[in-house]
């Protein structure tokens, strides 16, 4: 007899099988993803010495002016390890120049990079992408916000959520074959406060096309029918950004 009733399956149904890997297209598997988190601040008069300390420092990271408060600045770091972000990314964000300022925590914003199944090249996608869209000096503009969508949307079939998630995907693609905006798309579930679904990051050359993006989503199925909440967001303007080894490419779409 089990010592656990409770667990066994009903009606004596298999056990499910638990895969945890990223699935791209054909039959790419990987374990590995990128964690990225947004840590926001205020009290910040002269941003010089954050820059000479993220400048000696070895962070991948990205660090923000903040559009909303003129004493604010977002800095976003980046690991495929998420014990960097209570490490490394803790150490540097608790001493220094960064121990003067006030913490936003209503605009922290952590996830990790996920994959859809159709990614021809996965590894790119979970990894590299999203570091060529932050990392670029071409695109210093970012947007970050938070979404949570509605439990409606968890019982629709997997075909009905393709078809939607899809509206969505040749948006954005339209926006970044334009050279317009390039997203970072993080899946949060259970590693937010506020039980979101997913963190969102638009990155580009101008503000107004990811403003544009943004207001084109509202009228998609998913926005306007099965998302519950969405942001606060955050936007800012790159004042550094750790160089990519090498020449800074265009993000692909």
């Amino acid at each position: 007899m089990s010592a656990h009733p409770e667990s066994a399956p009903a009606g004596g149904a298999a056990e499910p099988r638990v895969d945890v890997q990223e699935h791209g297209a054909n039959r790419q598997t990987s374990e590995r993803r990128l964690y990225m988190q947004l840590q926001a601040f205020t009290g910040c008069g002269d941003a010089k010495p954050l820059l000479r300390a993220l400048e000696a420092s070895r962070l991948e990271a990205v660090l923000y002016r903040d559009v909303s408060d003129p004493r604010g600045v977002g800095i976003l770091g980046m690991s495929e390890d998420p014990t960097f972000f209570v490490n490394g990314f803790r150490e540097a964000l608790t001493a220094g120049p960064f121990l003067g300022l006030v913490p936003r925590p209503d605009l922290t914003m952590f996830g990790r990079t996920y994959a859809s199944g159709f990614e021809t090249d996965l590894e790119d996608w979970l990894l590299e992408r999203p570091r060529r869209a932050v990392l670029n000096p071409a695109c210093p503009w970012g947007i970050w916000y938070p979404l949570r969508r509605t439990g409606a949307f968890s019982r629709l079939s997997p075909q009905e959520q393709g078809t939607i998630v899809r509206e969505h995907a040749v948006l954005g693609r339209a926006y970044g074959a334009a050279d317009l905006a390039h997203d970072v798309r993080l899946a949060c579930h259970g590693l937010d406060v506020h039980d979101n679904d997913f963190v969102i990051g638009l990155v580009g050359r101008d503000l107004h096309p990811l403003s544009h993006l943004v207001q084109t989503m509202r009228r998609t199925v998913q926005t306007s029918q099965y998302i519950q909440t969405l942001g606060p967001f955050f936007v800012g303007h790159a004042l550094w950004q750790r160089p990519l080894p090498g020449p800074s490419p265009r993000p692909r779409p």
